[in-house]
């Protein structure tokens, strides 16, 4: 039998997320941290969610709230609203946190948790991810995965509009 009850638990604020930490880090695990919109989940999202799990021990993500990402995508999107995006995160089995984020950045969720590692997908540079520096300068490092190439929200979306 699936343990289901417990995934709705998995999305946390982040007064619970970060008590959460503490519990995780005095049995000495590490904590992982990425983040998203994840609006029309696909196998980038999915690349992207399984390169962060495999740094540390436990994963939280943090999501954009439905009013950051209309200030981000435009006043089209999100296509899934923040319930039913963090239900779905929910749900992997790789995650185990979600923290939904109403700010345009995750910078003050990144500061407030303090992850031991910062996972962005893409092509950043370490000097244009927010809360880098600080993670860093609290002794965690940061690590840029490679985007897979073909897959992006936006063009799921212009697909169906075709």
């Amino acid at each position: 039998m699936r343990f289901v009850e417990g995934i709705e638990k998995k999305i946390m604020t982040i007064d619970q997320a970060k008590a959460m930490m503490s519990a995780w880090k005095i049995t000495g695990k590490t904590v992982a941290f990425t983040n998203g919109c994840f609006d029309i989940l696909h196998p980038g999202h999915l690349f992207s969610i399984a390169q962060a799990a495999k740094e540390a021990d436990y994963l939280i993500v943090g999501l954009n709230s439905d009013a950051s990402i209309k200030r981000l995508k435009g006043p089209e999107r999100p296509i899934n609203n923040t319930e039913s995006r963090a239900l779905i995160i929910a749900n992997l089995v790789l995650v185990d946190a979600v923290v939904v984020f109403e700010e345009d950045t995750p910078y003050e969720l990144i500061t407030t948790l303090l992850p031991d590692i910062l996972v962005k997908g893409g092509d950043y540079t370490i000097d244009k991810i927010v809360g880098a520096k600080e993670v860093i300068a609290n002794g965690g490092k940061v690590i840029i995965n490679p985007i897979v190439e073909g897959f992006s929200t936006t063009n799921i979306i212009e697909k169906i509009k075709k």
